[in-house]
């Protein structure tokens, strides 16, 4: 596998969702603003996100694909091979299902008590009875997306990762196309803020369906023809749900995170939840792009790697993402906290969301991104655990960290407010990301090389070096900052081109970059 063309793809389409979403953000903005509403919406659609994340994308992808894959191409005969691969992904699937209906049947019960417990106290009554409404007419998307989720490991299994990259932005563009009809109906149906919200939650469950028929059409392309059967424990399920039982764990310290941040946004002034959602959206840019691309495609190579007892292979693997995801994050990091206002203000300023909301936004923009380096290292790190199936250490790491986000929130939030819950985040990534090497070290599954260490400090130098121009260029551009659509635009574009001139110039020119391994890595296959 050439890493850099898996990456590239995966990344280039992560890349598309992911400006796709931002521009759902910069209408949704100004749309809906930053209010009770906005909360209520974002907090709604946090919940079966969580889901997501925890039960599809975390632990039964860790789980399912090394599954999955060993039954493709552990035969000789190909044929044999998809036919077991097949038979196994049936099984799944006919388990899975059920488990997942009865699950949003249960919450869908249950939703009233879920918020109350997320809600700020006292309960607004308008605001709760809005949020109920949003979680129940969303939760159902977990369905969908967890399918969805089944249907991408398939696929990933058999190098066809472009599906799967891809259906995140039908999500962004079914939500476009619901903001600017609601939009249109408020301007000549004189529709509220909470009626165009009610439809952007159902857009939510529509899209998913789409989604789903997408994903469905390229894994009957690959020939697997996915299946429904009766539910029946096969030995295999079985030991998919004893690996993913960890994962699920570890995922859900993780998701608790989310919930717990959301508790304690709650518990600040309105629009707080808000303006944690539009900075994260900006902070998930280059973490999607760089750190979810390098995780999907170091795995399957690190699992074959570690499966045939090649330790030379899996280091360099692994070091070749490490070196990859610096690169690439570092700068991103110190340009997003550097020109954190300017960029919240040229992408979300307008309509409901004001200047004061982009100022507080930049803020926690700035303060987030100090962890991003370290968001992307934990996605980069953790296969490492699951190429040997260790569902169980990331869990540990997991847990710790959420210990010291919750420890450092309580510290924070009084002093800092919404600011201080994003340096909470940070600290427990970093924590995070210590306790993932230190294992891998003691157990002599992976040692940082020096040569690599040596090399990212002389990436953070020329990070450093873009940084002084930003600040430099940012001063100059202050005006354009909130000017029209087009002056925005290039203000951004000015910033950009002079932060990657600045970088990779300096980069090149103190060795921050392995220019022949970077060849290697394009033309041939990582040994």
């Amino acid at each position: 596998m050439s890493l850099l063309k898996n990456v590239g793809t995966i990344g280039s389409l992560t890349m598309l969702s992911r400006v796709a979403g931002l521009a759902r953000e910069m209408i949704f903005s100004r749309v809906l603003g930053a209010n009770a509403v906005t909360d209520a919406w974002f907090q709604a659609f946090i919940i079966p996100n969580v889901f997501r994340r925890l039960f599809a994308e975390g632990a039964f992808s860790a789980a399912f694909v090394p599954m999955f894959s060993k039954r493709l191409h552990g035969s000789d005969d190909p044929a044999k091979g998809l036919e077991e691969a097949r038979s196994f992904s049936a099984d799944v699937l006919s388990v899975f299902l059920p488990v997942l209906i009865a699950l949003v049947a249960v919450f869908e019960i249950a939703m009233p008590g879920v918020i109350w417990l997320l809600a700020e106290k006292p309960v607004d009554p308008q605001s709760y009875s809005m949020a109920v409404d949003f979680a129940r007419i969303m939760f159902p998307y977990i369905i969908l997306v967890s399918l969805v989720t089944l249907f991408t490991g398939m696929l990933n299994s058999v190098s066809r990762f472009a599906p799967g990259a891809s259906f995140p932005i039908i999500l962004n563009l079914v939500l476009i196309a619901a903001l600017l009809t609601g939009e249109w109906f408020a301007e000549n149906t004189g529709a509220s803020v909470e009626e165009i919200a009610y439809g952007i939650a159902w857009a939510v469950t529509g899209a998913g369906i789409i989604q789903l028929a997408w994903l469905y059409y390229w894994t009957r392309v690959e020939g697997f023809r996915p299946k429904l059967l009766w539910p029946r424990i096969t030995p295999e399920v079985k030991r998919l749900s004893i690996i993913a039982l960890p994962a699920a764990i570890g995922g859900g310290a993780y998701q608790i995170n989310t919930l717990v941040q959301l508790y304690f946004l709650n518990q600040l002034d309105d629009g707080s939840v808000s303006y944690m959602n539009y900075a994260d959206r900006l902070n998930q840019l280059p973490l999607g792009i760089i750190g979810i691309a390098l995780s999907t495609a170091i795995l399957p190579t690190l699992s074959k790697f570690v499966g045939s007892d090649n330790k030379e292979g899996a280091d360099r693997i692994q070091s070749d993402a490490i070196e990859l995801a610096m690169l690439l994050t570092i700068p991103a990091a110190v340009a997003l906290a550097i020109c954190a206002t300017p960029f919240v203000t040229m992408i979300f300023q307008g309509g409901r969301f004001d200047l004061a909301d982009a100022a507080v936004t930049g803020n926690v923009l700035a303060a987030l991104v100090m962890g991003l380096p370290a968001y992307v290292l934990v996605k980069v790190l953790v296969p490492n655990f699951y190429a040997r199936a260790d569902t169980k250490t990331p869990v540990i790491a997991a847990f710790i960290s959420l210990g010291v986000f919750i420890a450092f929130t309580i510290g924070f939030l009084d002093v800092y407010g919404v600011i201080g819950v994003a340096y909470a985040s940070v600290v427990g990534a970093w924590i995070n990301v210590a306790f993932l090497l230190v294992v891998l070290a003691s157990r002599g599954f992976y040692r940082v090389p020096g040569a690599l260490l040596f090399r990212i400090a002389r990436q953070v130098l020329a990070a450093a070096a873009m940084g002084a121009a930003l600040f430099y260029t940012r001063d100059l551009l202050t005006d354009w900052f909130a000017a029209g659509l087009f002056v925005r635009l290039g203000a951004l574009l000015a910033l950009v081109i002079a932060a990657g001139i600045v970088y990779f110039g300096v980069a090149f020119a103190v060795g921050a970059i392995d220019r022949e391994r970077i060849v290697a890595l394009t033309k041939k296959k990582a040994p």
